[in-house]
């Protein structure tokens, strides 16, 4: 009988441990709403997050998508012999890499980069009793620590994933260009064939979107964490993992209600 109920036991406590989690989130959002105003702590912290989340973060989407838009290319141009006109490669590399792989993969990247690093950060300050020591001196630590960062991080994951697919095409196209047996024209041609600006708009929303979760989720593990050095590690795991999870789960909502 124990065997049996082991599952349902483990769901149940699975169950409760995620409506504690929410819980908590809901407490964290509203005391950062109304944290808001406090524009004179989180204002000076602005831009130097926005060059650590951003900027910083520039080098890696860009190496990143490079590689996508070679791939991209050669295996377009493998598919598309034979069949359709090669030219073909422009338009599944601009419309590939601008609606999802650019912002998805950059995305995904940078969860592991941003969302550790935030949450590492916010937990060792936790452990340590430094956000304890900012709150026994009338200091709002999450205008201090949350607002800044998630606000940078919905400013600049658009900034860098338009790096990101910009990279992405050029890449594409210099692939075709000395690789396959395309000329520049008719890349172009294939580029603009089914482009629509509405697809830009709709990728770098998608980048704000996910800069505000990954940030988010990362303050959160990282503000609620306990266990001293071993708690440090399992907030920064599970704000990387939550977080890609909700970039997926994000980009299939996006795609079914605004595409």
């Amino acid at each position: 009988m124990s065997s049996l109920l082991a599952p349902l036991s483990w769901l149940g406590r699975a169950t409760l441990s995620l409506v504690a989690t929410v819980g908590r989130g809901a407490v964290l959002a509203g005391a950062a709403a109304g944290s808001l105003r406090r524009v004179d702590i989180w204002g000076p912290l602005l831009f130097p997050q926005m060059v650590t989340i951003g900027i910083a973060s520039i080098p890696l989407a860009l190496f990143i998508s490079a590689f996508t838009g070679i791939v991209l290319a050669i295996q377009a141009s493998y598919t598309f012999v034979g069949t359709v006109p090669l030219y073909f490669v422009g338009a599944l590399v601009g419309k590939t890499i601008i609606l999802e792989l650019g912002p998805v993969l950059t995305g995904l990247a940078l969860s592991g980069r941003v969302g550790a690093s935030n949450a590492s950060e916010i937990a060792t300050m936790r452990v340590t009793e430094q956000i304890d020591a900012l709150e026994s001196l009338a200091y709002d630590p999450v205008a201090y620590l949350v607002i800044p960062r998630v606000i940078a991080g919905t400013l600049m994951f658009p900034v860098v994933i338009s790096f990101a697919i910009a990279m992405g095409i050029g890449a594409g196209w210099l692939t075709s260009i000395s690789l396959l047996d395309l000329a520049t024209p008719q890349f172009v041609r294939g580029l603009r064939l089914f482009f629509d600006s509405y697809d830009v708009q709709f990728a770098l929303f998608k980048a704000a979107t996910f800069g505000a979760t990954v940030t988010s989720v990362g303050a959160f593990f990282g503000y609620t964490c306990t266990g001293g050095a071993r708690g440090v590690g399992r907030a920064t795991t599970r704000a990387v993992v939550v977080s890609s999870m909700l970039l997926l789960v994000l980009d299939a909502f996006w795609a079914a209600t605004l595409l």
